[in-house]
């Protein structure tokens, strides 16, 4: 084990204590989406320290046209079979559509996700909003990753695939929307299509790690 805590070699497996290390080290994280055992091995051989279970795969597997479909036996399907192809990367399982709208029913589908799922960690959209959820999941044992920016959940309505946080209301928002999720409990968060500036931004005023997707370095 180096001294930031990232593994020598493959054979010590990431947590979250080990992203954190990272991130007050300098070290940039790795995280790429698998649905598959066979992706799933191959990404951790590369030495990917996050693998993501996404409700994208409604749209890269399924053929749907967004992320709404998708359902909780949808993830517990693919998060499973990432499970069984890796070993060592810490694995996120996107919470679909509809299945946190209360506190207590993301409690019922990230329990699936973790039992059946094999799951480390579950991802949820939303800033302020869903604070409360976020609260009683970790307060529960189940480790957050928060979400902002572009949320293809939300799609309709955004009003499509944009970039998010260029206003400067909008920018401040996000900034403390990332604020809140901390508290509530969040230890991960991806930004999804913001500004590489207010990414960089956020990241630096969070102690967690901050994951970008389309938001910069």
């Amino acid at each position: 084990m180096s001294e930031t805590g990232k593994p020598k070699g493959h054979d010590a497996p990431i947590t979250l204590t080990t992203l954190a290390r990272m991130k007050q080290a300098g070290e940039r994280i790795a995280c790429l989406t698998a649905y598959d055992a066979a992706f799933a091995g191959v990404l951790e051989a590369a030495g990917v320290e996050v693998l993501l279970v996404g409700d994208s795969l409604g749209m890269v597997v399924q053929g749907h046209d967004s992320t709404l479909p998708v359902g909780v036996d949808d993830m517990v399907y693919h998060a499973a079979a990432v499970a069984r192809g890796s070993r060592r990367a810490l694995r996120v399982v996107d919470l679909p559509f509809l299945s946190y709208a209360t506190p207590e029913r993301a409690l019922t589908s990230a329990g699936r996700l973790m039992r059946a799922g094999g799951a480390h960690m579950v991802k949820l959209e939303g800033g302020r909003e869903q604070a409360e959820v976020v609260h009683r999941l970790t307060e529960c044992g189940v480790p957050v990753c928060g979400h902002l920016g572009l949320l293809p959940q939300s799609i309709h309505r955004l009003g499509g695939y944009r970039v998010q946080g260029r206003e400067p209301e909008a920018a401040r928002r996000l900034r403390e929307d990332a604020r809140l999720l901390e508290e509530a409990g969040a230890g991960l968060l991806v930004l999804e299509c913001v500004p590489a500036a207010l990414a960089r931004e956020i990241s630096r005023a969070l102690t967690l790690p901050v994951i970008g997707i389309g938001a910069g370095p």
